[in-house]
């Protein structure tokens, strides 16, 4: 949100109040500062050293409502003893009288400085410089850094509920605009060259300078700037990451209200960020995942193929069995069938149960399903329909987010007359999660948690008082961690795993999410992969999207997609951590585009379970996090690297030109056993079985069977696909176990041309054949 017109005026019916000077500071702890920085307000600025690297931060004007404000908050270090916070407590903020300056150590080489010196209000980050250099400044506030800004409403904040918020002070100052609000403010300095990254799933550049962005999850398309999954933190090239710790809508300026400056402004008394210190992207996504929640790992068979009977077509047990049967006769293995919308009946969602038309005998058609192989998917959302057969005892028990007046709230927009369950209810959540046990128990084995973006948040309540606007994005946190553990509860953490649209801050911790509605086009296959790297770059690690788009041309046409589209969304979706099928209003198997879509579609399946041993360890990654030190990596959006080792760079035309990036060493092709010697571009042309997927210089990759993503990849081992290397070089490659789940059976290790084996891993024959520059 803007509140100023360049450097000299300030919105219209906008006050702004800069903190300018600190006129004490004390340290309540060691490894806490609370300085009182003055302006015509008081605000107070508290800095604390909650872990190795991380500096907490808050900002405060007016601190007697804080105790009783009902926004929901993040779970903070929510993986307890697994994530070290040793060594904050030994911190000691020291005080320098003569420079006029406070340091707190942040641990890890770096550290917090601020400024006491008269009317020259700031506060350094820093981190350690090389041996004979000062300290290097990441980032800092310094004039205009930290506000209190009393300015009109932008949506969507809508004037408050409670009235005794309006601020009204004319003691000293005109009363402002009615339906104005107070704000707290903080812009964070950058450096020239620096670029911004993250702030969750986003489908346009992916360095986010020059954009104005608000926290607020929408069910948009992945066409504009809203998005699905919005998650409050960034990182910058600088070495270093900033997250807000906000539940409520947080709205970014970068580099748009102030050209050196991320300015983030919340409603409310007081803000609060933490800034972590990297110095590397690795070490920021790590800590930032210390903070809010390291990644789940889904069960191995989530990485198969997923087919699904698409959004708004017809079908029975007839259709769902006619296409695996034609999956299975053209060799392309499927690992999950996910039904969408009409295994319900229609205009019932959500009503949990299998339309007895269609699906007579739900329990016996999905254990044959199971006898196949085939593991089970179905789409719910958070919605109880008018029509659900549910619908009066939610409303009557009181399961459903109500109007401020006591009424069930519902609307029209999607179904008709449908309602939202709300998940502060324990009732109500336990209600909803024994309807899904149900489900689990007949044979489902996960859910696609569709929507939780539409979340009403006008002058309604919940049972346990959340302030709706603040929990609008916190509300699909509830919603998967719903589902999340009612499969925990029936299958165990082993066997867990979703299928989610929207995501908030800490969602990372319930896998998979997809990128939601994207369209059948070239822009919209190359918006679904800077989505996904977005979303990794805020610290998510399994991700998917709909191959060859939701929407075709036309959007109501029913169509198959484009040729030319499907085969390399194909390619693109395989090398995905998660790949599924899925459109609008036509259904996604290969034979209704044409032949060679089947020879495709097989020829990558199985292609992804041959990399199993690899994939199961990796997640997808932007080029920056693994080649931060080459400048041509920041800005890359038309390829990735899968995991840590693998360069992927998807084709986007119907040529198959493909315009990519090599860092600095030799790259072996993985289809095709070529080399390629980078820094610098390379454009080759592919048929629809090729593209670019080449094996780091220095690296190696563990191949095993084909037919299924879980098996015993210990015992299966094919081949080693080994990228450039020199006679002295050593590699050596964990095999991820299929028994111990999250586990490693043992390594396999290549030196001098020989293979050595360790732990429970096979030494096939085919590792003893090992040559340098194999190819599949």
């Amino acid at each position: 949100m803007r509140f100023t017109h360049g450097i000299w005026e300030n919105r219209e019916h906008t006050k702004v109040y800069d903190a300018v000077e600190t006129v004490s500071v004390t340290s309540p702890s060691p490894n806490k500062l609370r300085a009182l920085c003055a302006t015509r307000h008081i605000k107070h600025l508290e800095l604390e050293t909650v872990a190795p690297g991380i500096i907490s931060c808050s900002a405060t004007h007016f601190r007697g409502g804080l105790k009783t404000s009902n926004e929901p908050r993040y779970e903070l270090f929510p993986d307890g003893e697994q994530v070290s916070r040793k060594g904050a407590e030994n911190v000691t903020a020291s005080h320098d009288d003569e420079a006029k300056t406070s340091t707190l150590p942040g641990g890890s080489g770096f550290e917090a400085v601020l400024d006491r010196n008269p009317s020259h209000f700031r506060v350094k980050f820093q981190s350690d410089g090389a041996s004979d250099q000062p300290r290097q400044t990441l980032t800092s506030l310094g004039y205009q850094g930290v506000q209190y800004v009393v300015a009109p409403n932008s949506a969507p904040m809508p004037t408050p509920l409670d009235a005794t918020t309006e601020v009204s002070d004319t003691y000293y100052r005109a009363a402002p605009k009615p339906g104005s609000r107070p704000h707290m403010v903080v812009s964070l300095d950058l450096q020239v060259g620096e670029l911004v990254y993250g702030l969750g799933e986003r489908f346009g550049p992916l360095t986010k300078n020059g954009q104005s962005l608000d926290i607020w999850n929408e069910d948009a398309g992945t066409i504009s700037l809203h998005t699905y999954k919005n998650i409050p933190f960034y990182m910058t090239n600088r070495g270093y990451g900033v997250f807000f710790d906000h539940s409520d809508i947080v709205s970014l300026e970068v580099q748009t209200e102030r050209l050196a400056k991320v300015q983030a402004s919340v409603q409310g008394e007081q803000i609060r960020w933490f800034v972590i210190h990297g110095p590397t992207p690795k070490e920021i996504l790590r800590r930032y995942a210390d903070l809010t929640g390291h990644s789940s790992l889904p069960p191995a068979w989530t990485f198969g193929l997923y087919l699904s009977t698409s959004f708004l077509t017809d079908y029975s047990e007839a259709t769902v069995n006619s296409q695996i049967d034609g999956m299975l006769q053209r060799n392309i293995p499927l690992s999950v069938l996910h039904f969408d919308c009409f295994w319900m009946r229609g205009l019932t969602w959500t009503s949990f149960v299998f339309d007895p038309e269609h699906f007579p005998d739900p329990k016996n058609f999905l254990g044959r399903l199971h006898e196949r192989g085939i593991k089970v998917c179905v789409w719910i959302n958070p919605y109880i329909a008018q029509e659900s057969e549910v619908f009066e005892e939610a409303m009557e028990k009181g399961y459903l987010i109500k109007r401020v007046d006591g009424s069930t709230w519902q609307g029209d927009n999607w179904q008709a007359g449908m309602a939202v369950v709300d998940f502060t209810n324990p009732d109500a959540l336990q209600w909803y999660q024994d309807h899904l046990k149900t489900l689990l128990d007949l044979g489902v084995d996960t859910f696609k948690t569709d929507f939780g973006e539409r979340i009403p948040w006008e002058n309604v309540k919940y049972h346990n008082g959340m302030d709706p606007r603040a929990g609008h994005n916190y509300y699909a946190q509830l919603y998967n961690r719903a589902v999340y553990d009612a499969i925990v509860s029936r299958r165990g953490a082993s066997e867990a795993a979703l299928f989610a649209r929207a995501a908030t801050a800490g969602g990372q911790r319930l896998p998979v999410h997809w990128g939601g509605d994207c369209e059948s086009t070239w822009p919209g296959m190359s918006q679904s992969l800077r989505g996904g790297l977005s979303l990794g770059l805020s610290g998510f690690g399994f991700w998917s999207h709909d191959i060859a788009g939701f929407i075709t041309e036309g959007i109501e046409d029913d169509s198959a997609p484009d040729a030319h589209i499907y085969k390399r969304w194909v390619q693109f979706g395989l090398l995905s951590s998660h790949s599924r099928l899925h459109g609008s209003h036509s259904y996604r198997v290969p034979w209704l585009v044409d032949d060679e879509a089947c020879d495709v579609l097989g020829r990558f399946s199985r292609l992804k379970n041959s990399l199993m041993p690899y994939i199961f360890a990796q997640a997808i990654k932007a080029m920056m996090v693994e080649f931060p030190e080459d400048r041509t990596c920041h800005s890359l959006d038309e390829q990735y690297m899968l995991g840590e080792s693998l360069l992927v760079a998807p084709i986007f035309n119907n040529d198959g030109v493909c315009e990519y990036y090599l860092p600095k060493g030799t790259w072996t092709g993985l289809i095709d056993g070529k080399q390629r010697v980078g820094p610098g571009w390379v454009t080759e042309t592919f048929d629809n079985l090729h593209l670019p997927v080449l094996v780091r210089q220095g690296h190696a990759i563990l191949v095993g069977t084909e037919e299924k993503p879980n098996y015993d990849w210990a015992a299966e081992l094919t081949k080693v696909v080994i990228g450039a290397v020199d006679d002295k070089s050593s590699i050596e490659v964990p095999v991820p176990s299929a028994s111990e789940f999250g586990e490693f059976a043992g390594t396999v290790k290549v030196s001098d041309g020989k293979v050595e084996v360790t732990g429970d891993v096979k030494k096939t024959p085919e590792l003893l054949k090992l040559e340098e520059g194999s190819h599949l």
